[in-house]
Formats: C-alpha cells, sequence, structure tokens
C-alpha cells in the first residue's frame, strides 16, 4: 500500500487542522482541531467525519490550542479508542480546554435552541459535553521532547519544541514506505523565537516531505524584544487612559494571555504605564495559568516568566459569572482581558456589547483574526456588528498590537523551512488563508525552493507519499468549496445587509419614504415579506464553541 496523506482541516484556511496518515496496517490522526471563522466554516464540526473514527490507531497531537485538539472528544464518541500523545504541558492544557469548550457547546446549544423553540425551528445537540471532554483525558499518553515513540507499527514519531505555546511541538513521523523509510515533519504552530517565554523552535534537517504552517506567510511583523514589546504595551495603555474609559483586551486564553499578564504588570510596576485593576474575566485563562505556573519554566530564561501572575490587590480572578456582572458598574479606566481573542465565544462578547458604542472604550486586539469572526470584523474597521442578535454601533477605538503573536511571521517561516533541507519531496504548505499560503510560496520560491515541490493542499484533498514529489489522487469531493473555506459567507452578507437597510430606513427622511422603499423590496421578493420578525443575524446558525482559540 502506498502511504498517503489526506488534509482534513487548516487546509485554505487557518483553523481546523487535522491531517490523516494512511500506511499498511495504520492510520493516524496529526491534530483533531475545531474549525473557527464563518457559519459555513464552523458548520463542518457538526457534521461526520470525512473518514472512519473507529479505524484511527493513534492521534498525534502537536498542542492544545482548540483548533488543533477541540474535536478530540467527538472524535472518541465517533469510536475512536486509541492514544493520543502529546508533552506533558500539553495533556495538561487540553484537560482545561477541551472541558470549557464543551461546557461553552452545551451553554451556548441552551440558549441557541430556546430560540429555535421560539421560532418553530428545530434543536440542535452540542458535539460534545464537558462530561464527554472529561473522558477522553484517560486516552492521553504523555512523551518527551526528542524521544522516539513507536506509535503504531513500524510507524514512530520524535516530538520538536515548536515555540509556539507552553507544550506546543512539531512531530517528525517515520513510516514505512514503497521505496525505504519515509521521514515527515509536521511543523504544527511555529513560535517566532527569540521570546523569554518559550523556546525557540528547533527541528531536523534532511527530510523526506514537510508540512509547514503559513498563518503570517505574507506578512512580515515587528521584531521587537522584550523590552521594545513592553515599550509598545505601555504606549497603548497611555492612549486608553488618556480616552477616559476601559482598555478591553479580547485575549486567547492559553499563553497570550499570561503573557499580556506578565507585562502588563511589569510596565504598571515601571510606572510607564498609568496603573489601574486588572480583571482577567475566562475561567479557561484563570485555570490555564496554574498549569502556566507549574510547568513554565523555561531552561534557556533560567526562570518562570509567568511567577508574578497571580491574583492581587491590582490583578483579580474573576471565576464565578456574577463576578464578571460586576464589570457592568465600573467606570473610567481599568484593563479587562477576557476570552476569546477572536471575540468568536466566551465572555468578551458581553464586554463588547455593553462597551462597543461608548466611544471612551478601547479595544486592543492581540493577534490574528481569522475571517468571518467578529474580531477580523473590528480589524477591518466595521462601523456596526451584531452581536447575540443585537445589532451595536461601534464607537471604541479598535487597535491592534501584533507583537504578542504565538506564530511566526513570513521571515521566520522562510528562515525554519531552509533549516530542514535537503528536503527529498514535497513542502505542504497548510495552516493559512489563500494570500498568506500564496505568500509563502512565492518567498520560499525567491530562497531557492522549487516550485514543483510547493503544494498548497485544498480540504479533504489526497495525496500518495513515496521518496519524491507527492502525487494528488482522486478522493472524496471536499465538504465545502475551496473558496469557502476562508472567506466571508452568506450569514455574513445577510448581516451586512440587514444593518444597512436599517441605517437606510434610519436616515429616511419621513415614514412615507421609509414605507415606499419597504414597498419596492416586497414587489422585489416577488410578495409580501413574511410575517415573522427577523433582525440582523437572525437564522438558525450554528453556536460559538470554543474560547481557546489559536493565533
Amino acid at each position: 500500500m502506498t502511504p498517503s496523506i489526506t488534509f482534513h482541516g487548516a487546509a485554505g484556511c487557518v483553523t481546523g487542522f487535522c491531517a490523516e496518515l494512511r500506511v499498511e496496517g495504520a492510520r493516524i490522526l496529526v491534530d483533531c482541531g475545531m474549525f473557527q471563522g464563518s457559519k459555513t466554516l464552523k458548520s463542518l464540526n457538526y457534521e461526520d467525519f470525512p473518514f472512519d473514527a473507529a479505524s484511527i490507531d493513534a492521534v498525534l497531537l502537536t498542542h492544545a490550542h482548540i483548533d488543533h485538539s477541540g474535536l478530540l472528544p467527538k472524535l472518541m464518541l465517533a469510536g475512536f479508542k486509541g492514544p493520543i500523545y502529546c508533552t506533558a504541558a500539553t495533556r495538561d492544557l487540553c484537560a482545561v480546554m477541551l472541558a470549557d469548550a464543551g461546557g461553552i457547546q452545551e451553554s451556548e446549544v441552551r440558549h441557541l435552541n430556546r430560540r429555535n423553540q421560539r421560532r418553530g425551528r428545530p434543536t440542535i445537540e452540542p458535539i460534545y459535553t464537558e462530561r464527554d471532554a472529561r473522558r477522553i483525558m484517560d486516552q492521553f499518553e504523555r512523551v518527551k521532547l526528542g524521544e522516539t515513540v513507536e506509535v503504531a507499527p513500524g510507524v514512530s514519531a520524535v516530538y520538536w519544541e515548536a515555540g509556539h505555546i507552553l507544550g506546543a511541538a512539531s512531530i517528525e513521523v517515520n513510516l514505512p514506505g514503497e521505496d525505504g523509510p519515509l521521514r515527515l515533519f509536521f511543523s504544527g504552530d511555529l513560535g517566532p523565537g527569540g521570546s523569554e517565554f518559550v523556546a525557540d523552535p528547533q527541528g531536523p534537517a534532511g527530510i523526506d516531505h514537510l508540512i509547514i504552517e503559513s498563518t503570517y506567510g505574507d506578512r512580515e511583523r515587528i521584531v521587537a524584544d522584550a523590552a521594545s514589546r513592553r515599550r509598545m504595551l505601555a504606549a497603548a495603555l497611555r492612549e486608553a487612559h488618556e480616552a477616559g474609559g476601559p482598555l478591553l483586551i479580547p485575549a486567547f486564553a492559553v499563553e497570550r494571555t499570561q503573557e499580556l499578564l506578565a507585562d502588563l504588570l511589569a510596565v504598571m510596576d515601571s510606572g510607564d504605564a498609568p496603573s489601574g485593576d486588572i480583571f482577567l474575566d475566562s475561567p479557561l485563562a484563570i485555570e490555564a495559568t496554574e498549569v502556566f505556573l507549574q510547568r513554565g519554566w523555561n531552561p534557556a530564561a533560567g526562570r518562570n516568566p509567568f511567577e508574578d501572575v497571580r491574583p492581587s490587590d491590582r490583578l483579580r480572578f474573576l471565576d464565578k459569572p456574577w463576578d464578571s456582572d460586576g464589570l457592568d458598574r465600573l467606570k473610567g479606566w481599568h484593563v479587562i482581558l477576557a476570552a476569546s481573542g477572536m471575540c468568536d465565544a466566551g465572555r468578551i462578547r458581553k464586554h463588547l456589547k455593553r462597551l462597543l458604542w461608548r466611544k471612551e472604550t478601547t479595544v486592543l486586539l492581540s493577534g490574528f483574526q481569522a475571517v468571518g469572526t467578529l474580531g477580523r470584523l473590528l480589524a477591518d474597521g466595521a462601523n456596526r456588528v451584531t452581536i447575540e442578535g443585537e445589532e451595536i454601533r461601534v464607537r471604541a477605538s479598535i487597535k491592534m498590537l501584533d507583537v504578542y503573536s504565538g506564530h511566526a511571521d513570513a521571515r521566520g517561516l522562510e528562515a525554519w523551512a531552509l533549516a530542514r533541507r535537503p528536503i527529498a519531496g514535497s513542502v505542504f504548505m497548510a495552516h493559512g488563508e489563500p494570500h498568506a499560503v500564496e505568500g509563502l510560496r512565492e518567498r520560499l520560491v525567491a530562497a531557492g525552493f522549487p516550485a514543483d515541490q510547493l503544494v498548497a493542499p485544498r480540504l479533504d484533498e489526497t495525496f500518495s507519499l513515496g521518496k519524491g514529489r507527492a502525487l494528488a489522487t482522486e478522493g472524496a469531493a471536499p465538504r465545502i468549496p475551496p473558496d469557502a473555506a476562508a472567506a466571508l459567507d452568506w450569514h455574513n452578507a445577510r448581516t451586512r445587509l440587514l444593518m444597512a437597510l436599517n441605517e437606510v430606513l434610519e436616515n429616511a427622511p419621513d415614514d412615507a419614504a421609509r414605507e415606499a422603499l419597504i414597498a419596492r423590496l416586497r414587489k422585489d421578493l416577488g410578495g409580501p415579506l413574511p410575517d415573522a420578525g427577523q433582525g440582523a443575524g437572525a437564522g438558525q446558525g450554528v453556536p460559538s464553541v470554543a474560547e481557546g482559540s489559536s493565533t
């Protein structure tokens, strides 16, 4: 049997990474992530897997972020009974992140089903529950960096430091091929390097096929050491303080939150930024912080850089919902960090709903925002958004501070790929939107990679693997059109249309003009409008399902 690889996620988009390896006598997944972004993309989380889960022998997990681990409980429910190999820190983080994802699904599905029942629409079930997420932890097996582990008959894996978040790894997979052993290397998510929080990414040279992420494949970010990064954060805090209102930071609950908290405390202690109360309003981030306190030791730095991130008079951890609700009464300057980082789930949506319309508010985005997420709409300058079906005018100041990204930029990806040479076979560029993949392709060609060596896999596309270039094979049709994976969908278009209609009606000179416009719309639609109040964002929809998003 010719070995093959199929990309079941993060192909043409950033989220949902899942690669299936098939060799004689074994089927293995590398990651099993949840899709995030548009409703079209998130709907894949609810569909059956495009493979037989019971036939999977093992999962090799690169790290704990939900877009890489988030469908593992669903895999178990579908019949998977094998081991999940990962580092100890990844296992500890998954224990809190998957349970949190299950709890969020249960809560949001309850709310959605109440709306659906009122509208006479069918109800849905959560993808999995908190209890399911706790059950899957029995299948986790810890591995150490640098050790060779046999994961299936004839198939072994070595985990390498990825430098992305605590416990993150790149995975070398050695498997039998028709022309001799094959050596594959999966980057997972790669860190930028040079951080005092995590080690620099590493990896072997001389491989057969490389699978590399491309989140920032077309973008060079500011190179910032600890001092310059804190100067930029302090400047953002001073501007927010001058605006007179709160600073709201949609934070990725794992790694980004802990890094931001460490720097917030440092710049306030130094006097570089105005001091104020800091509220961590994310149960997941609070639990994850405990893992960082226990496992965050950085050998290169000779210390745990998160040791000061503990509750104090200034830093408050808000675990209970009523503690979070109490922030509604606060006025003036304070800082709130709440997940999720792309604003698609969690408590951040409640705070955005109550604060976006206030011009004294500052919202500081601190990482990648996928197409179709609320965070991306804000980053792109939307002046109106809908949250929980309610239209909100954006008057807050929206700022971006990209020096906290956990991903290598285009220069880092190029340097990391060059260090893996010689590469006998193909370089698969995954985990990126089309423009980022194309940017990385151009960069790697300019660096000396043959153009025919670089492959941009499509969703559910399969390739046969040998000693030379990988070859695409005939397989199942992709579950969604290739151009839909990283694009705004009809749900987004409908919401924009309804918001535009509301604005036109509000600005019409009088009621007669409004009635005339509605009459024209009725005529264009071919009859009377349905007698069901459908405001912006109406529809059965797909609930947001997790706080622990990636980048």
